[in-house]
């Protein structure tokens, strides 16, 4: 199990950006073999590519149409001469990730607070 992270005041997790995106496509990373690369709808935000370690666990064609939350001010990260623009949320248990999921669908953008 994973050591607990230092403790942040409430400021500091007001600073984390998290919104819903629904992913457009979704495809292998040619010459990976982690990396799934998404184009993903913010609506009035727009659209960003994120990259996410998920190629074990999920199939392209298991994320297009569907929502996701993403941390979507993190600074963009270079993989595979390709930019991340977000970061997909998951839980990582010990054997397998698992990307959350809305209960239900919400407009893209919203807010997750």
């Amino acid at each position: 199990m994973n050591e607990p992270r230092p403790v942040i005041n409430f400021e500091d997790f007001s600073k984390i950006d998290i919104r819903m995106g629904t992913v457009i496509s979704a495809e292998e990373l040619e010459g990976s073999e982690k990396l799934i690369k998404m184009q993903v709808d913010f609506g009035e935000m727009g659209e960003r590519q994120i990259l996410a370690g998920i190629k074990a666990w999920y199939k392209p064609q298991e994320l297009k149409g569907r929502q996701f939350p993403f941390v979507i001010n993190i600074e963009p990260r270079k993989m595979m001469g390709l930019e991340s623009q977000a970061m997909v949320l998951a839980v990582d248990s010990e054997d397998k990730v698992t990307l959350l999921l809305p209960e239900e669908s919400v407009g893209n953008g919203a807010f997750v607070k």
